[in-house]
C-alpha cells in the first residue's frame, strides 16, 4: 500500500476510466473504498489472503469480526457458498440487489481471515452502480466491512472515509452520498429457522412475508470475550462518536422534555452541548450545535442521516452529545434504533418505550 490515497472523483464521462483503475488495484490485492447503498465499504479481493488482512490493518479491526463478501451474480455465490436452500433463493429474488446479507455455509475457496475462521461466509448483491461495476471489473468476489476505523460511525460519504482512512488504503472511489444510510440486514441461513443477527432496511417483516417464520438473534448489548458471532456489529464498539454519546430513550413527550432538561443542566455546567434530534424535537430544545435528523416519522430520511449527523457533531469541540430516542420503529428504523443504543455511551430511560 502506498502511503498516498488516491481519490477517484466520478463525474462527466469519467465512470468507465475509474472503475478499470480501481478495479485493477484489487486484482494487484489493494484496497479501495467505495459507494454501496447502505454505507461506503472497504473493498479486497476476497479470496486473496493477504489483500484481506490489509483491510484490517487499516481499520484496526479486531481479527474475530468477519466480513461481508459482495457479488454480483449468482455464479460467484456458488463459488463462495453451499446448502443454499430455496428460502435463500426466494430472498435472493425479492432483495437481490439489496442491502440483505445472507450467512451460509462456505466453501474452501473462501480463505479464513475473510470469514475469522468461521466455517460460514457472509455475502450479498449491492444496488450501487459503482459497487456493482467495480465487483465485475474486477473479476472476484469482493470483502468489505464499513470505510471506517473500527468502532467509529460508519461512512455515508467518500470525506468521511478520507478522514478516517487517508494514507491508510489505496484509493477511495467518490461517488457521491450513499443512499440508505446504515449498513445491510444480516441474516442467518444455516439453522432451520432463519436467524437475524443484524437489522437494516430490508425489515424482519418482509423476510417473514418472503419466507415465515424468523428468529430475531441479536440484542442491544454487545456479545461477551470469547463468543463466536457470525455477523458484524455484534460483538465490540460500534457507530460511536469519540464525544460521549447519550441516548434519551422512549416515545412520548417525556423524551423531549428530558432532552431539553439535560441539555440546560450541561449547559449549566460550562459543557458545550451538541444535540442530535429530530425536527419534532428540535422545535423545543437548544444547544451549542445542533443537528437534525429529519421527521421522527420518516425512519428512513434519519436512517440517511445518522452517521453524518454524529460525525458533524464530533467535529465541533463539544463535551457531550444528546441523541433522541423518539423515533418511530417501524422498517428502517428498528435499524436506527439498534444503531443509536451501539453508539451510546449510556442511556436514559423515559416516559413510555417504544
Amino acid at each position: 500500500m502506498d502511503s498516498t490515497t488516491r481519490i477517484f472523483q466520478i463525474e462527466g464521462g469519467n465512470f468507465d476510466e475509474i472503475i478499470s483503475e480501481a478495479a485493477r488495484i484489487i486484482k494487484q490485492g489493494g484496497t479501495v473504498a467505495f459507494p454501496t447503498e447502505t454505507v461506503y465499504g472497504l473493498g479486497a479481493d476476497a479470496l486473496n489472503s493477504e489483500a484481506v488482512r490489509k483491510i484490517f490493518q487499516a481499520k484496526g479491526r479486531p481479527q474475530d469480526n468477519p466480513l461481508i463478501v459482495h457479488i454480483t451474480d449468482t455464479e460467484q455465490l456458488d463459488m463462495l457458498a453451499r446448502d443454499v436452500s430455496d428460502s435463500a433463493h426466494k430472498l435472493m429474488d425479492a432483495f437481490w440487489p439489496g442491502p440483505l446479507t445472507l450467512i451460509f455455509r462456505r466453501r474452501d475457496i473462501v480463505p479464513d481471515v475473510t470469514t475469522c475462521g468461521l466455517d460460514t461466509v457472509a455475502v450479498r448483491m449491492p444496488d450501487d452502480p459503482v459497487a456493482m461495476a467495480l465487483i465485475e471489473q474486477a473479476g472476484t468476489p469482493i470483502a468489505a466491512p464499513s470505510a471506517n476505523i473500527s468502532g467509529r460511525p460508519s461512512p455515508t460519504t467518500a470525506e468521511h472515509v478520507r478522514a478516517d482512512l487517508s494514507g491508510r488504503i489505496d484509493a477511495v472511489i467518490d461517488g457521491g452520498p450513499v443512499r440508505v444510510g446504515v449498513e445491510s440486514t444480516v441474516l442467518d441461513m444455516t439453522p432451520d429457522i432463519p436467524v437475524l443477527l443484524r437489522p437494516g432496511e430490508v425489515s424482519v417483516e418482509q423476510i417473514r412475508e418472503c419466507v415465515g417464520e424468523v428468529r430475531i438473534g441479536y440484542t442491544e448489548h454487545r456479545a461477551g470475550a470469547g463468543e463466536i458471532v457470525r455477523s458484524p456489529g455484534l460483538k465490540y464498539t460500534h457507530y460511536s462518536p469519540q464525544t460521549r454519546l447519550v441516548l434519551v430513550k422512549g416515545n412520548s413527550q417525556a423524551v423531549v422534555d428530558r432532552i431539553d432538561e439535560l441539555a440546560r443542566e450541561y449547559r449549566a455546567k460550562n459543557f458545550r452541548v451538541g444535540l442530535l434530534v429530530t425536527d419534532e424535537t428540535a422545535e423545543h430544545v437548544s444547544a451549542d450545535e445542533v443537528f437534525l435528523l429529519g421527521s421522527r416519522y420518516n425512519a428512513s430520511a434519519i436512517a440517511s442521516n445518522l452517521f453524518a449527523g454524529l460525525r458533524y457533531l464530533d467535529q465541533k469541540d463539544l463535551d457531550i452529545i444528546i441523541a433522541d430516542g423518539w423515533i418511530e420503529q417501524d422498517g428502517v428504523g428498528v435499524a436506527v434504533k439498534n444503531r443509536l443504543n451501539k453508539a451510546a455511551g449510556e442511556s436514559v430511560e423515559t416516559g413510555k418505550t417504544g
